[in-house]
């Protein structure tokens, strides 16, 4: 019996397992690292190396031989792992020397390093386990490969890679930055909740070139309220204490320290009151170290030049807005030539922009790309050639180079496209909607100037050397067919999906949408793996519709801004804006029985679509909703809202929590303030997983509370020790299967 998509899709942990991914190129170019399992239902994920010249694949380091669970994960690790939504068990990470000679992963907290230029066969090539203080996190080596850092017990610790000589002075495994015995709550070399959530910065610590000391992030979590998250399934079990920084309240007080090897400790000095979040930090070869940072409001980022011998700063670079500054992922990025890669909005785009650091302190630093394309994130520098994706179409995400040829269109046109760079080698991976899964393509350039970077090719494309197979599974579903579209006056890019049976003209169809609908996430792209959740549910008889509205990303700071000050407006106009104009396009759309759903800020979106618009949505399912925008995380929040008691109205109207106490307060008074049918009682399913420490349980509690108190009948569905993922696989398959039969006897179908 073939097995069904909700039961596939789970297994495969959304057929993620078995594709290649986290790809890293040594500088000449000559070898690939990448991670993959073995399988597309494998859950563990194996690293691997490729020979460019040969094409031929070589697995370093197989979990299972190494005799490491990861169900002997450590609290902290498990906590990273779920801030980069990671799904899969196994190496997940890995760091490697400048040269890519070695590689250091760590396996339910123990540290493994294995010899990448070692032959297939040869002792070296087998990983070994280090001698390290355990439960280890974060293990990386120093440029020269000589030493390895890590974090244990809340210290940065040093140790020597080759196994050290223990009787000799300063090569032993030891601490090198960490908590005094009366600081509880203060830990070094980790990145605080916050950064890793919202700022994707999931490190704590950066090494010199030279390997002799490094920038360390000492976090104090002592100001931060602490939350208990509980599991009601097992009250024998103590709750997990954690600190959780909500809006308007404080955040941790995080710093910088330069620890060197030889026991000298600088503090980085910079405004820590104005510019309290640090976004990242680089320290590249024959530089000084330069710290990104950001003030509360997120209207000022700086960069700064830090002294490595005194620690103090000086400012490089400030980018202000009227609203917020956004955090691109890359930069900066130095150039061999000196130059400095940053991401600035300009001209009505995110661009590239490209100068020597006087020039970006003198504000002379221009930006190289034209105003057609939004940057999205830099992913590397090879020499003098900085590689980048941007779009000019949103819903299409194209690799770019610009180096010493110019601006240069790396990847075909169309499709979600990625990639990384070095020794002239380039790694593309390609996914469109013609082809289930990604494509992964080697490229080689055609000249090389042996230091780095690349001849006449600027980096653009060169010859197809290898490609690197995907293991992924096909999915057990009809092949995608979306329907494309930018509807009304704001071209709202918008999918529509029919079922692969439904013959248009035939009748009318039920309408499901399913979006996002908010910031840093996007639905609508032209790669057939964004649809295939959606397509399962148009076969159950569905016309699915999914509209990426104002806040979502791809179109440039004005379409990002116009949410700010108001999360709930203009993303609900957008959704029934382009459900109008869509069933003006396709007949088949029964606008009389309408359905939404959504995963957190989608289930957000759900809440409001049906107590808002209730003319317009006749049911929702709810997942993991924000209901309390002043229960959520200060940097997210406060970038769109501000502070909660400087503008308390801002927050009230973007609650559902407050939208039914209006709805109760009209029905006591008689009288209708909101909308001509806002009235109307609408079906929905809440769904919430007990373990979530990111959209904590409690917004859906206080919801269904508020709900219980008007009288509003609603199905809450609690997922004990769900977290906001739901990598389990009965959970995740069953979830599917018990919204369908929800949404269809919601809508009486």
């Amino acid at each position: 019996m073939t097995e069904s998509f909700p039961r596939q899709q789970a297994r495969t942990r959304r057929f993620t397992l078995g594709a290649p991914r986290s790809f890293r190129i040594s500088p000449d170019g000559a070898r690939i690292v990448f991670l993959r399992s073995k399988g597309g239902g494998d859950p563990v994920t194996c690293l691997w190396q490729l020979d460019v010249a040969s094409g031929t694949e070589r697995l370093i380091a197989d979990p299972a031989a190494l005799n490491a669970a990861d169900e002997d994960l450590p609290p902290e690790e498990r906590a990273r792992r779920e801030r980069a939504r990671e799904q899969a068990g196994g190496v997940v990470s890995y760091a490697a020397d400048r040269e890519m000679g070695t590689v250091v992963f760590s396996l339910s907290g123990r540290v493994f390093s294995a010899d990448l230029t070692a032959g297939e066969g040869t002792p070296g090539a087998v990983p070994r386990e280090l001698r390290v203080q355990t439960p280890a996190l974060d293990p990386r080596p120093d440029p020269a490969g000589a030493r390895l850092a890590y974090v244990s017990g809340g210290a940065l610790r040093v140790a020597p890679l080759d196994g050290g000589d223990q009787d000799r002075a300063g090569d032993q495994d030891r601490v090198l930055a960490g908590p005094g015995d009366d600081e509880p709550n203060v830990y070094y070399g980790l990145a605080e909740h916050i950064a890793a959530e919202e700022m994707e910065r999931l490190r704590g610590y950066w090494w010199a070139p030279d390997g002799q000391a490094l920038l360390v992030a000492r976090v104090d979590e002592t100001p931060v309220q602490q939350w208990y998250i509980s599991d009601p399934a097992h009250p024998d079990r103590t709750p997990a204490q954690v600190r959780y920084a909500s809006a308007g309240t404080p955040n941790a007080d995080v710093s910088l320290v330069l620890a060197g090897l030889d026991g000298t400790r600088t503090p980085v000095d910079w405004d820590r009151v104005e510019f309290e979040y640090l976004v990242t930090a680089a320290w590249e070869a024959d530089r000084d170290p330069l710290i990104v940072v950001l003030n509360r409001g997120q209207n000022r980022m700086q960069i700064r030049r830090v002294d490595p011998a005194t620690g103090a700063t000086t400012l490089l670079r400030e980018d202000r807005d009227g609203q917020w500054v956004d955090i691109v992922p890359g930069v900066p990025a130095g150039t061999a030539d000196g130059r400095l890669a940053w991401v600035a909005d300009s001209g009505g785009a995110k661009r590239l922009v490209l100068g020597t650091w006087e020039e970006h302190a003198s504000g002379a630093a221009k930006p190289v790309t034209p105003a057609s394309l939004q940057v999205r994130a830099v992913l590397d520098v090879d020499g003098d050639t900085v590689l980048f994706t941007a779009s000019g179409e949103p819903t299409e995400i194209g690799l770019w180079s610009h180096g010493p040829d110019g601006l240069v269109q790396v990847s075909p046109d169309g499709g979600l496209n990625a990639g990384r760079r070095a020794g002239g080698t380039t790694v593309l991976t390609r996914r469109t909607l013609d082809e289930d899964g990604a494509t992964v393509e080697v490229r080689r350039a055609v000249e090389s100037d042996g230091n780095g970077g690349s001849g006449g090719t600027g980096g653009a494309d060169g010859a197809v050397v290898a490609r690197i197979e995907s293991f992924a599974e096909i999915p057990h579903l009809p092949t995608p067919q979306p329907h494309l579209l930018s509807l009304g006056a704001r071209e709202i890019r918008t999918a529509v999906l029919f079922p692969s049976w439904h013959e248009p003209g035939s009748g009318p169809l039920p309408v499901l949408l399913d979006p996002y609908g908010g910031p840093h996430a996007q639905r609508v792209l032209a790669g057939r793996g964004a649809f295939l959740t959606s397509q399962w549910f148009a076969e159950q008889g569905f016309a699915v519709l999914i509209a990426d509205g104002r806040g979502t990303p791809g179109r440039g700071p004005a379409w990002d801004r116009a949410v700010y000050r108001n999360l709930a407006d203009p993303v609900l106009e957008d959704q029934v804006d382009a459900l109008h104009a869509a069933a003006g396009r396709f007949s088949d759309l029964d606008l009389s029985h309408v359905a939404i759903r959504g995963w957190s800020f989608g289930g957000y979106l759900s809440a409001l679509a049906v107590l808002r618009r209730p003319d317009v949505f006749h049911a929702a399912v709810v997942g993991a909703p924000v209901t309390d925008q002043a229960l959520y995380d200060t940097c997210y929040t406060e970038r769109y809202l501000g502070l909660p008691q400087d503008d308390p109205e801002v927050y009230a109207n973007c609650s559902p929590v407050k939208d039914v106490e209006r709805l109760q307060h009209d029905k006591d008074n008689g009288a209708d303030q909101r909308a001509p049918q806002s009235m109307m009682v609408r079906p929905m399913m809440v769904i919430h997983g007990l373990a979530d420490d990111n959209v904590v349980v409690a917004h859906t509690l206080r919801f269904s509370s508020a709900l219980l108190a008007a009288g509003y009948p609603h199905t809450v569905l609690p997922l004990s020790g769900v977290t906001h993922m739901t990598p389990q696989e009965v959970v995740a398959e069953n979830l599917l299967l018990l919204q369908i039969d929800f949404l269809r006897e919601a809508l009486g179908l």
